[in-house]
């Protein structure tokens, strides 16, 4: 665990290696899971660095991983002195957002089974890293429903 719920967000991390998952605990203690990070993938709760605030999220790694780290304070001194470094980080934030907003319309609007294909087909080698539930909690499904879709799937193959 990189950072746990409701503890100070103090860094902000670079996946060199592994992937790393954000998420948090649902009022049923069910595991929603938001975003993933592989390699050259940043992940923070980024209100919670920002603010100093405790983080409404947990960070963990899914599989053995290295991240590199960094302060709050050495980042905003970076921003500060790098222009680059402020557009680099600008565009890696409008990738998240624009990917957070088609990730959502598309649970919205997708049945579930068109959206697992899609996501299946775009991401074939990702699927084979990340555990099933946290699979199914990214994806908005339960654990069974997606072993069954998975099941399924195979059989129509064979």
């Amino acid at each position: 665990m990189l950072l746990e719920e409701g503890k100070r967000c103090t860094a902000y991390f670079f996946v060199i290696k592994g992937c790393l998952r954000l998420f948090f605990t649902d009022t049923n203690g069910v595991e929603q899971t938001l975003q993933f990070a592989l390699e050259n993938w940043w992940m923070t709760d980024l209100d919670a660095f920002r603010s100093g605030k405790s983080s409404g999220y947990s960070i963990q790694a899914l599989e053995p991983t290295e991240v590199l780290s960094i302060s709050h304070q050495n980042y905003e001194q970076l921003l500060r002195e790098n222009s680059l470094m402020e557009e680099y980080f600008r565009r890696v934030y409008e990738r998240a957002y624009a990917a957070s907003l088609l990730r959502i319309q598309l649970i919205s609007r997708m049945p579930k089974q068109a959206f697992y294909e899609n996501f299946e087909s775009k991401y074939p080698g990702f699927l084979q890293r990340i555990p099933q539930k946290v699979l199914a909690s990214f994806l908005g499904f339960t654990p069974e429903y997606l072993s069954e879709l998975r099941k399924k799937r195979k059989e129509k193959k064979q």
